[in-house]
């Protein structure tokens, strides 16, 4: 490596020097300041040869004052070499100060002695800095050396000394470029500054109805060569058309071709000509619906899978479960976790063997985008099987639940579904080993429990079933028709009856904001009993919630509601409307924890689900108190389904719960009243106004302060 020229200037007057070296010219200036020094003492630079390693290197402390660069500037230059032949250059000032101080005030008493004028033998003193300017634009990258001597006498601790113009990196239109200029030893964080160059003027890019022109205006003599090809982020760059073409061109480029990884680059056909590359595209709608028709979703013996794309795809892929039946393919996330989507190259999910039945969903943050059930055509079609779901804990405590729609049903519960009906059956299947294990960790596993025996069972209940209801049928033809008639007169009165008589299933979930809203949440439960509703609420079911957990305890009892007709009754509090926010939002910090017992906190994985995809309606009802709470505070997302205000709507809130069993509107004022005066002591308790006597703590806006 060599080194060029001395380059120096006369302080003030700011003269010019200039040498040719290492792809550029060096210039420097300098600036007014405040010391008044001799005109002879000025700066001085020199330009290393050729490129050298960019390799900032890491930190180090400055032993004393130090020059380093403190700003960069660009300007845009022609640099010709007849009148009609130039290139486009990107010239860089840098401008220096000096930073730090003399450790020693003898070090400094040397220096300044070195540089005094009137000595004798006055010695040349100065200070010297390695400054390198690193020059990326791609496909191409440098770095140049300068090494730069600043006078003693400008060397003032925090002051400006001039800059150097270093004249010039060769760029390409349309090319994004970064520099980066540090000194060696490196004193400081680098400087760092990126600029967008413009476009190549003669390539236009437009619509014609749906189709796309490529409108290149050149001379009629000029040769250039043009090239379409993929910029893929997850890959090399992909080429898709080539062509050497003459003068002025017209292109033409049908919509259904645009992705928008689809680049354009343009280069006359020279030797060692600058490329030129525009990816236009990558904004436009059409070139996304494109993207998502042409890729392709491959699925691999046996347990891999491909995403064939022209462009990356920020997508997501996860399994889950399709059932004989048909249906909604069910996610198995969580146990298995999410998959961030790598284009056109293989991937496997942790499954120790393959099912039909599961299948691959790829989706986006807004909608599911492509689905195809694993390896149909080794392993056959569709089964009737059940996947059970096994969740072990930290003791070895495990329990397993059916994957349904409804939700994931314990084997061992009282639903109407068909898992809950065969529950023992199932366990027995698992335990003899007549169960396929999918998966298998340290958190759980999942097995594929085969229904065929239990299939034929059922169709042998249905016929017997069948031949009771012929036989019924035929003997009440025998039978006279009054006797009949009265027969099934009786029959329907005693059906309403005891439709009458069965009261409908609730269950309460509310965030335990504080215990007088737990007692204000207690007293609605107890009212509402008395309608008749039977209610399901955490307050009275501590024993179970501690041995199942929150999130188990609340799934049994919203399949239990909902199979059974009933309804889930969201109250909304300051706490409930917090815990919606955090999961509807894209929190940066931890959700805070909550407790053993808070079923609503575990519940809204669940909840937000129904809500999102709109199975909320006829399932769901909200309310809230109408001191505790404004109205406009319950999150729009939830408003999908009623919203009551309490006490104020009681009766509209009672005839929703009670649903077709509801009693008349004077019959249902009634209740309203019994059920208001029954809550009115708690809510006296809640709302209770600051310096109240007694032990319960105020809620609301108006509560004072807690003690």
């Amino acid at each position: 490596m060599g080194r060029g020229q001395d380059l120096s200037s006369s302080g003030r007057d700011s003269k010019k020097g200039e040498r040719v070296g290492g792809g550029g010219n060096v210039r420097f200036r300098s600036i007014n300041s405040d010391l008044s020094l001799p005109l002879s003492q000025g700066l001085s630079c020199h330009l290393w040869d050729g490129d050298v390693l960019c390799l900032p290197g890491s930190l180090v402390s400055a032993p004393g004052p130090v020059l380093v660069p403190t700003r960069l500037q660009t300007e845009l230059v022609l640099r010709c070499h007849e009148e009609t032949d130039c290139d486009l250059c990107v010239r860089v000032a840098v401008h220096l100060a000096v930073h730090g101080y003399w450790e020693d005030p003898e070090d400094e008493e040397k220096f300044r002695r070195a540089a005094d004028p009137e000595l004798e033998e006055p010695r040349n003193a100065s200070l010297q800095a390695h400054i390198v300017l690193s020059f990326q634009a791609y496909p191409t990258a440098h770095c140049v050396l300068l090494e730069v001597q600043v006078p003693a006498a400008l060397v003032q601790p925090g002051q400006s000394v001039g800059s150097i113009v270093f004249d010039c990196f060769e760029a390409a239109l349309g090319a994004e470029v970064q520099i980066w200029s540090y000194t060696q030893p490196r004193y400081q964080k680098e400087l760092n500054l990126t600029q967008q160059l413009p476009a190549l003027p003669w390539l236009n890019v437009s619509a014609d109805g749906e189709d796309v022109r490529l409108v290149l205006d050149v001379s009629e003599e000029q040769r250039f060569g043009l090239s379409l090809y993929w910029n893929q982020d997850q890959g090399p760059i992909k080429p898709w058309w080539h062509s050497n073409l003459t003068g002025p061109q017209t292109i033409t480029l049908n919509h259904t071709d645009l992705v928008p990884c689809l680049c354009i680059q343009v280069w006359p056909l020279e030797p060692d000509s600058v490329r030129t590359s525009i990816c236009p595209f990558r904004e436009d709608p059409r070139a996304h619906r494109n993207l998502w028709r042409a890729a392709r979703l491959q699925l691999l013996p046996s347990r891999g899978w491909r995403l064939d794309a022209p462009c990356s795809l920020p997508a997501e892929a996860t399994l889950c479960w399709q059932a004989l039946d048909g249906g909604p393919c069910l996610p198995l996330v969580p146990p298995l976790p999410r998959e961030n989507v790598t284009v056109n190259k293989v991937l496997e999910f942790p499954l120790r063997k393959g099912h039909p039945n599961v299948c691959v969903q790829v989706s986006t943050w807004e909608k599911l985008q492509m689905q195809e059930c694993l390896w149909a055509d080794s392993l056959g079609p569709l089964k009737d099987d059940m996947l059970l779901v096994e969740t072990r804990g930290p003791q070895d405590n495990g329990s397993l639940c059916a994957l349904e729609p409804s939700g994931c049903t314990p084997l061992l519960s009282r639903a109407s579904t068909r898992a809950a009906r065969l529950g023992e059956q199932l366990l027995q299947d698992v335990q003899s080993g007549q169960c396929l294990q999918l998966w298998d960790s340290d958190l759980g596993a999942l097995w594929a429990c085969p229904m065929d025996k239990y299939i034929h069972q059922r169709w042998a209940l249905v016929w017997l079933a069948c031949l009771l209801l012929a036989a019924v049928l035929f003997l009440l033809l025998l039978l006279k028709m009054n006797p009949v008639k009265g027969w099934l007169r009786l029959l329907k009165e005693n059906i309403r009856a005891g439709a009458a008589s069965r009261s409908r299933a609730a269950l309460l979930l509310y965030s335990a904001d504080d215990a007088s809203f737990e007692r204000l949440v207690g007293a609605l439960a107890s009212a509402l009993c008395q309608l008749p509703l039977r209610v399901a609420v955490d307050l009275w079911s501590r024993r179970d919630l501690s041995a199942q957990g929150a999130l188990a305890w609340f799934h049994a009892q919203r399949r239990q509601t909902l199979q059974e007709g009933g309804v889930v009754v969201l109250l909304f509090s300051p706490g409930a409307v917090a815990l919606c926010r955090e999961w509807l939002q894209d929190a940066t910090s931890a959700p805070r924890a909550h407790g053993p017992h808070d079923a609503f906190a575990a519940s809204l994985s669940c909840v937000l689900p129904d809500f999102l995809q709109g199975r909320a309606p006829g399932r769901y009802v909200g309310a809230y108190f109408d001191k505790l709470l404004p109205a406009d505070a319950v999150p729009a997302l939830f408003r999908s389904v009623p919203v009551f205000s309490l006490p104020s709507q009681l009766p509209d809130f009672l005839g929703i719960l009670q649903g077709p069993t509801a009693p008349r509107s004077r019959r249902l004022a009634e209740r309203a009243e019994q059920v208001s005066r029954a809550l009115q002591p708690a809510l006296d308790s809640c709302f209770r106004p600051p310096g109240a006597l007694g032990t319960g703590r105020g809620m609301g806006p108006e509560a004072g302060v807690r003690t």
